[in-house]
């Protein structure tokens, strides 16, 4: 499909998880919840009478939508996705149909159009999330327990008085909305989901619609959270992935991940065909954390030098043994080696099984020639490509090496019968 697009060539996005929870950052009533700090109020089990009170103290005066998207440009990604409502039901918009939004707090103002404005002036896709199935603050919400009897709730009116309406909203009031990103669709039924996906296009329809409306109903494949498919993947895929370990704000999380770990997911996901979108959960006051911002920066700043080898890659031949040494990405006749991880004394590294041949090989970063051999032993039924990488893999990050090939990359079928 051509809306796909753009999806396709970006291969990396940023996810935004933002909303009253970043008011408490993963603590209750002295208690710390560690899991998901924006599921708190279900894991707490705070009432919902108590819960609201947070927004009449929210008012997150450090928010710079100019500031937080121009970091977004500088991190290298091409598509920031928002929470417009999560679970706990606050939109972080201007919602005529609920007054439990952001307007009705200290703060008030419209966080969604000022974000969507600043993509657009940067040339950053837009998307929103949008929980559809649990509102832990609606009375015919799925989720909230302890606040509701479950049997007593008629999720059709919720579905039809606050979930169609609020879409209708953002995909009328904020321009052309790039994605809408569902979530948790449990065992909403089926007719429902098939009236959202319409409804969508009935407003937008080039917007894009992730996997989690439920039921293979999506344009591509979410696969789980945090979570890398071991092989590639034929069709269109996601995978959203943490910074530490939660998606809002932590008041005492600072396990980030590293540059180094967040380029090898990114060049894992690539090579096997998919996107990677990575979270931020900013502070109560509006910034985006500095353990966050300095992590990010520096996958922003290797992706300035070496972006060719992830932006517009398609989905990579498996190889048939391990890649110790890093990683491979593949556009039309280019192979991209990802030296991430070479023995410190090495000379060369190997990729095993291919069978194309090379024409030249160069170090994308400056240009120069790197030497290497390529041959066939047909005594062990083998295809060597040897490369030396000894003085021409200076980045401590990774190293990519760029071969061009005669053609699209082959490998081969060592699972063949033997021929004894």
């Amino acid at each position: 499909m051509e809306k796909m697009k753009w999806f396709r060539e970006a291969k990396y996005g940023m996810f935004v998880h933002w909303g009253l929870y970043a008011e408490l950052g993963g603590i209750w009533n002295g208690r710390h919840y560690p899991h998901g700090t924006e599921w708190i109020m279900k894991y707490a089990r705070i009432p919902v009478q108590e819960y609201r009170k947070l927004a009449d103290v929210f008012n997150p005066v450090d928010f710079d939508p100019e500031e937080w998207v121009e970091k977004a440009v500088r991190y290298g990604v091409k598509y920031l996705c928002f929470t417009a409502k999560h679970h706990d039901g606050f939109a972080m918009y201007d919602s005529k149909v609920s007054d439990y939004n952001i307007m009705h707090t200290p703060f008030g103002r419209d966080v969604v159009k000022e974000l969507s404005q600043a993509c657009r002036r940067h040339g950053i896709i837009f998307c929103v999330y949008y929980s559809q199935m649990q509102d832990w603050e609606d009375p015919n919400g799925n989720g909230n327990d302890w606040d509701y009897v479950e049997a007593e709730k008629d999720f059709r009116i919720y579905f039809e008085n606050k979930v169609k309406p609020q879409v209708k909203e953002l995909l009328t009031r904020y321009g052309d909305i790039g994605m809408i990103w569902f979530d948790t669709p449990y065992d909403m039924p089926l007719e429902l989901c098939r009236e959202l996906k319409d409804w969508v296009y009935s407003f937008q329809p080039d917007c894009i619609i992730n996997g989690r409306i439920g039921y293979g109903l999506g344009d591509y494949r979410q696969m789980g959270d945090n979570n890398i498919p071991v092989l590639g993947y034929e069709d269109d895929w996601e995978t959203p992935m943490t910074l530490n370990n939660t998606w809002g704000y932590s008041r005492v999380d600072e396990y980030w991940k590293s540059p180094r770990d967040v380029i090898k997911m990114l060049v894992d996901v690539s090579g096997k065909g998919g996107n990677l979108l990575l979270n931020v959960g900013p502070t109560p006051l509006g910034k985006i954390p500095e353990g966050s911002h300095e992590v990010m920066e520096t996958v922003g700043d290797w992706l300035k030098i070496n972006g060719d080898s992830i932006y517009g890659t398609n989905r990579c031949v498996d190889f048939p043994y391990q890649i110790k040494w890093g990683g491979v990405t593949v556009r039309e006749n280019n192979l991209y080696l990802h030296v991430m991880t070479p023995d410190a004394d090495a000379e060369e590294i190997v990729l095993y099984s291919l069978e194309t041949k090379v024409k030249r090989m160069y170090v994308l970063a400056t240009g120069e020639q790197v030497p290497f051999r390529q041959y066939y032993e047909p005594a062990r039924d083998e295809y060597w490509f040897r490369i030396t990488i000894k003085g021409y893999c200076q980045d401590p990050l990774d190293s990519v090496l760029v071969a061009e090939l005669e053609g699209e990359p082959g490998v081969h079928d060592i699972y063949m019968p033997s021929r004894k």
